[in-house]
């Protein structure tokens, strides 16, 4: 069996550390997930670019979260340690909608549970601190940005204050952390003050709190009176999707306790040269050579390349603008195609770029028409509840792109994999054809999330009618080109304000076609979203009440409209009848 090559990692062992010439680390990483060395890994990317940037850098992948040794592999860290969940929330990770401990985790060796704790973040934090008394402890990850602020947790059904409160971190990062880590450990390697930086939150001591200056400030309703007032959770979200834009945001504080919460602006997003850069950095592009079994999690996404950051869309269940932001930053189509070259030279490589993707698979190139206009804008969504007029749908760079890599010696396929936005596809019919024709591998992932217009509206997420439209591009395309081909869609039960006469709309839908959803989700009130708020609150967007589904008796009737069940001869049981007498659409 060949020897591994103990330099192509970031250390993860002492053996590897030695093999670099360190006699220590500068910054340890710890993370909840396998090390897999591929820039979607988030704390992976991190601990790459700090190594890029000269720091001695270990990382220590899902240890013994009950004992302060497995932390101390390098010894002390110089200058400290940075903690993440991974790539996902550990919550949820580890459990389902229905409170219930999930059968396998995507992102352990062999799929296997118990690898990582509930709250990884925070338990993480406190074994650093047993193992590194006195060592700065900055937090990081989706986790922690989206629990950055006093934030509902569903699987504990209780409210809680910032992740950094929990932790009793220096501080924490919230958003794309690239540049941010890179500030936060440069000053600590200069013995420089950690305030006043972009896309981070301290929690300040006593005297400290009580000296503050306000001025200019924005006060999120205090942690007290989110725990009291069931509205609280409602206004705080309003206020802070407000200053997410990192030109126009303001600094927001919160108090807790005696105690002051400070959020810093969002950081500003990088430029498409940095994105080049950070993606291009030595990733092996393969897990660790100590694992024996596979991780799922890379099994899915191996073969991939993120081509985008940030989101246009600011659906109300999803967390992606209030951590990625807004702002689509595409890298250049060369450095795309050096990312491509490189894969068809890896031994697991068979000609097919399963996606080249982001947050959509139809939002590279996208942009302002005026970038100055957005510097001003505190818009939560580019596209809804209509089209930005600032907002450019380019078709031609995501079309010249595919061609492009099409071309690349090796390459066979170029599929996207992504989950196709339909509002944008429907104004992108070129490119959506094209899609359709070339680039499928069989079946396509849209994500309608819902079919009735008034939870559309609710969820933020387009209009009626527009899966219909996509739907009949989908078949004209499939029967000019003689493919048989087939759409995923992603659908969602439960979100607040859905009742059982909007989810007919649906039940219908699924019936008239005898179709079974691969894509389901019952809705989670994640952390921070707008959802979320609707679910605690009882209130939508705008302060009306709505019925929110809260117990899983309660959720079971939708729930079971996506998780249909065949009878022998084929037929959905119960299908068309779960919400009383149906009315059928005139033919």
């Amino acid at each position: 069996m060949k020897a591994p090559d103990l330099t192509a990692f970031v250390p993860m062992t002492r053996a590897e550390m030695t093999a670099r010439g360190w006699d220590a680390v500068d910054i340890l990483i710890v993370t909840g997930d396998a090390y897999v060395d591929h820039p979607t890994f988030g704390p992976v990317l991190i601990a790459r670019v700090l190594l890029d940037a000269g720091f001695r850098v270990g990382i220590i992948a899902q240890p013994d979260w009950r004992d302060p040794e497995s932390l101390k592999v390098f010894g002390r860290p110089l200058l400290g340690c940075g903690v993440a969940s991974g790539n996902m929330d550990s919550m949820v990770k580890l459990y389902t909608a229905g409170r219930r401990l999930r059968k396998v985790d995507q992102y352990s060796p062999g799929g296997r549970t118990g690898m990582c704790p509930p709250h990884a973040t925070v338990v993480y934090a406190q074994l650093a601190h047993r193992a590194f008394p006195g060592l700065p402890v900055i937090l990081g990850g989706v986790e922690a940005s989206l629990r950055r602020v006093a934030h509902y947790d569903y699987w504990q059904d209780k409210m809680r204050p910032s992740m950094l409160v929990d932790a009793k971190a220096d501080l924490l990062c919230f958003g794309l952390g690239e540049l941010t880590m890179l500030e936060i450990f440069r000053r600590l390697q200069k013995g420089q003050e950690l305030a006043g930086i972009r896309g981070t939150c301290r929690y300040l001591g006593g005297k400290e709190s009580a000296a503050f200056d306000r001025t200019g400030c924005v006060e999120l309703p205090s942690y007290s009176e989110f725990c009291s007032d069931k509205t609280a959770i409602m206004k705080q979200t309003r206020l802070m999707e407000n200053e997410f834009n990192p030109w126009c945001g303001r600094r927001m504080i919160q108090q807790v306790g005696e105690r002051l919460l400070v959020i810093e602006p969002p950081r500003e997003p990088m430029s498409t040269e940095e994105l080049d850069h950070f993606s291009e950095l030595p990733f092996t592009g393969l897990p660790h050579w100590s694992y024996e079994e596979k991780i799922p999690a890379w099994e899915m996404i191996k073969d991939s390349i993120t081509v985008v950051r940030g989101c246009p869309g600011g659906c109300a269940f999803c967390g992606l603008v209030a951590h990625q932001g807004r702002q689509i930053i595409s890298r250049s189509r060369e450095s795309i195609v050096r990312s491509v070259e490189k894969l068809t030279k890896q031994p697991y490589f068979h000609g097919t770029v399963s996606d080249l993707g982001g947050a959509a698979g139809n939002i590279y190139g996208h942009g302002p028409k005026d970038a100055d206009v957005c510097r001003k804008c505190r818009r939560v969504s580019c596209l809804f509840p209509d089209f930005c007029p600032n907002y450019q749908v380019s078709e031609k760079p995501l079309m010249e792109l595919l061609d492009r890599v099409k071309k690349i010696p090796g390459v066979k396929h170029v599929f996207i994999n992504s989950g196709v936005r339909l509002d944008l596809a429907l104004k992108q019919e070129k490119q959506t054809e094209k899609i359709i024709r070339d680039h499928v591998s069989g079946q396509l992932s849209v994500a309608p999330e819902h079919l009735d217009g008034e939870v559309l509206r609710l969820m933020r997420k387009g209009k009626a009618g527009e899966f219909e439209a996509f739907e009949a591009i989908f078949n004209r395309v499939n029967r000019s080109c003689g493919k048989k081909q087939f759409m995923v869609p992603y659908f969602i039960s439960n979100f607040p304000g859905c009742t059982g006469r909007h989810m007919q709309t649906v039940d219908r839908f699924l019936e008239e076609r005898n179709w079974q959803p691969q894509q389901v989700q019952d809705f989670m009130p994640l952390a921070m979203t707008m959802g979320c708020a609707m679910y605690c609150s009882g209130l939508d967007a705008d302060g009306n009440p709505i019925e929110v589904k809260r117990g899983l008796a309660e959720r079971r009737e939708q729930r079971d409209v996506l998780h249909r069940k065949k009878d022998p001869a084929g037929n959905f049981k119960n299908s068309g009848n779960r919400f009383g007498k149906m009315p059928r659409k005139k033919k």
